[in-house]
């Protein structure tokens, strides 16, 4: 055995030095870092770069989920969520229940809403600002993480108006930051396979550009563990780093497993823990400008996201409270942890437990 370690951490000893020296990966140094089975090696190059920028802190936030709807019009073969109008199960929230819904926040403390939600075919801009702005308006303390890139090209759409327009609009209602999500991988073939009426890469980067130019913060993700391979991954954590040398607008990373259960695509088994480590730890070392790496414990799991922290992840997202995306496709996580059960879990791994908000700043 220790021979065995020995060659693999000599296999990786040019890649190594680049971390420590704090030069720049390519693409083929990402591609054998996945191609490599020393994932104690990889773990401990990704904390290396971790405790470079965050020291020894891991960052949790109480934020609440609202998915306002269902009714999509695309027909992801990875999505358990979507449903069509008037199909059993198909739901569309009003402003009231949404109102409602967010209300919650006064008793869970939380500092965030992170809404998003199918893309509905006769929804117009008018709804999401009203929306938007309503909650913006009831509580102007807490930060509005809202719309994919993707919702926010389809609101552009329907509405007959720029992306730009578009985001300026929910911005000035209320709109704090993006979430990542959308992006999938930005591999062209596989978006064609998987996901053929969704917005290409190209254009969600752009959405990103947009958003960024306009002030609003996002988050970047990659739905991994389905048809990818090893250099679709990469490419797409090179697209990411190039936008945020260019915008400096991204605030984390989050991969995202993919959850086969209840999808076109279900023959397909769970991403396996050696994987879900492997993503963290190389997004971590690829995206060197970036802050942040998440693990979504949702989809990751509890355990899984603990151990993380020690393979480049710095951030653990937060209480949830209600999600209900991943869950349709067959998550066995709790909808929501507490704030004591996340620092404990943060705590039992000798990390320093930190609360922050949407932007990273600490709250004491």
């Amino acid at each position: 055995m220790p021979l065995l370690k020995t060659t693999l951490n000599t296999d990786l000893s040019d890649i190594q030095e680049k971390v420590i020296d704090g030069h720049r990966l390519n693409f083929e140094d990402g591609v054998r870092l996945f191609e490599s089975p020393d994932i104690l090696t990889i773990g401990r190059l990704a904390n290396i770069v971790r405790e470079r920028i965050n020291k020894n802190k891991v960052y949790y936030i109480i934020n609440r989920h609202i998915n306002y709807s269902n009714i999509c019009k695309n027909k992801c073969k990875f999505c358990a969520f979507s449903r069509e109008e008037g199909e059993n199960g198909a739901y569309q929230m009003s402003i009231k229940e949404i109102l409602e819904k967010a209300s919650q926040i006064i008793q869970e403390k939380a500092t965030e809403l992170h809404i998003v939600g199918g893309l509905h075919p006769e929804l117009g801009l008018d709804f999401y600002i009203d929306m938007i702005s309503s909650i913006h308006k009831r509580f102007p303390e807490v930060h509005l993480q809202a719309f994919t890139a993707v919702e926010i090209s389809h609101f552009a759409e329907i509405s007959g108006i720029s992306t730009y327009e578009t985001l300026k609009k929910l911005k000035d209602a209320g709109l704090g930051s993006l979430p990542g999500g959308g992006a999938e991988v930005f591999a062209t073939e596989i978006r064609e396979e998987l996901c053929p009426e969704k917005l290409s890469g190209e254009e969600w980067l752009n959405t990103m550009r947009i958003a960024h130019n306009l002030g609003l913060k996002s988050n970047a993700t990659m739905l991994y563990g389905h048809i990818e391979q090893d250099k679709d991954r990469i490419n797409h954590l090179l697209k990411l780093r190039e936008l945020q040398d260019e915008t400096g607008g991204f605030m984390t990373f989050i991969p995202l497993a993919f959850h086969p259960k209840n999808t076109d695509m279900k023959n397909i088994s769970s991403t396996a823990g050696i994987l879900d480590l492997k993503m963290l730890a190389i997004g971590r070392l690829m995206l060197d400008n970036f802050d942040h790496i998440k693990a979504f414990w949702i989809m990751l799991g509890i355990k899984i996201s603990q151990i993380s922290l020690s393979f480049g992840v710095d951030d653990i997202d937060g209480t949830v409270a209600e999600e209900k995306i991943t869950h349709s496709a067959g998550a066995e996580t709790p909808e929501a942890l507490t704030v004591n059960e996340i620092r404990s879990l943060i705590e039992e791994t000798g990390r320093e437990p930190v609360e922050r908000d949407t932007l990273y700043n600490r709250i004491n």
